[in-house]
Formats: C-alpha cells, structure tokens, sequence
C-alpha cells in the first residue's frame, strides 16, 4: 500500500467489477486491448446496481479508461458525480490471448500460468501482455491518486476482474498469489473501509442487487 503524507479521513469505498459484455458470454479473452462495450445482460446489471445504490452520496466516481466500467457506472456520471478515468485501474494485458476464444488449449495454457501465479512467481507474464507485478505497480499511482482526496469520503470505483484481485490485494496487503481468493463475477461488489492506514473488507462478491434481474431469466 502507498505512503500517504497527508493525514486522510476515513473512506467508504464500492468496488465493483464492469457488466457483461459479448467477449465474457462468448468466453473470448478481453483484456485491456480489447475496449469492448456492455450487452444487453452488462446493461440490464448496470441499472439493477443503480437502482439499489443511487440512493448512496457518492463523492467521486474512478473507472478504468475502457468503455465497459464506464458503462456499468454511468447513470452515476449523469447524475453529475465527478468522474475520473484513471488507466492503472485497466484490466491486465492478456498479450497475444486477447481476442481469442477459449479452446481446450488455450485454457490449459490460462490455468497453467494462473498455476505458476498461484505458487508465487508473480512476475510471470502472458506471453506478450503483463504480469500481475506489472499491474500492482502500475495500481500503485492510481491507489495513491485516490487516497490523497481528503474531501472524497464515499467512493464508486468500477474496474475489471484479474486487475481487481490485485487491488484488493494491494489494499488488503494480501501476497499476490493470493489473489483468486478475491472471486467476482459480473457487476459484482466488494465494500470497503479506509480508516486511515489500513483497510477492512466488509463485503465479499456481492451480487444481491442483481437478484431482481436474475429472478426475470
């Protein structure tokens, strides 16, 4: 977790992962090269998450600089909220897998390196894209960016699956392989707490705002 020098006000932060999109359905690999918009389901689970929480004052809202969490978080931005796209809270580079459908053979390659992430060579890349190392580094200015906002005590951040382990990795100062202990699924959440200098997890892959949506299929 970064340094802050200043001395912050407690945060309440909302972290949620982006809806669904045509690549999550069709199960094509969509990292941060691909800037592919919701569906009609990401759209539906958009305003399912706005309906339950626009009751929140947020003070700020952070996306990752790809159309999707934007999407999935802006009935939000056109209530007037600020908004801010921040390109460290982009999904991972997926490298020469971004684009690609799922084969048997492309999924064993997937769990042979989410194998080596989960036994601590973190520094691995995909081939051609980056490594879970590379996005922490990179989340590290953006965790900063957010935290140093004294008057921003309620917080909506919208970003994309693999790069949200990390961050909760970061935040929580979990090891990163530890990382897919943090599941998620579309439009998920994940509530936590700032005091100061530590974090608490209050919510774990939440999807309850979705139950009126998924009760309609």
């Amino acid at each position: 977790m970064p340094k802050i020098q200043t001395k912050l006000k407690s945060k309440k932060i909302y972290l949620v992962r982006h809806g669904q999109t045509d690549y999550n359905l069709k199960k094509i690999v969509q990292g941060s090269g691909i800037d592919a918009p919701l569906n009609e389901t990401g759209r539906m689970q958009a305003e399912q998450f706005y309906k339950t929480f626009q009751h929140v004052s947020f003070d700020k809202i952070y996306t990752s600089t790809l159309q999707r969490s934007i999407q999935s978080v802006e009935r939000f931005i056109q209530k007037g909220i600020p908004h801010e796209a921040l390109s460290g809270l982009n999904e991972i580079n997926w490298g020469t897998r971004e684009g690609m459908e799922i084969t048997p053979e492309e999924d064993a390659y997937y769990h042979q390196v989410i194998a080596e992430w989960q036994a601590g060579n973190t520094a691995l890349r995909i081939e051609g894209g980056e490594s879970p190392e590379d996005v922490f580094e990179r989340q590290k200015e953006a965790l900063e960016h957010i935290l140093s906002h004294d008057n921003e005590e309620t917080i909506l951040i919208c970003m994309h699956g693999r790069a949200m382990r990390v961050f909760l990795c970061q935040m929580l100062n979990y090891p990163l392989q530890c990382m897919d202990l943090f599941a998620h699924s579309n439009l998920c959440m994940y509530k936590l707490v700032y005091t100061g200098n530590m974090f608490s997890l209050h919510t774990f892959n939440d999807i309850r705002h979705l139950n009126g949506y998924c009760s309609q299929l």
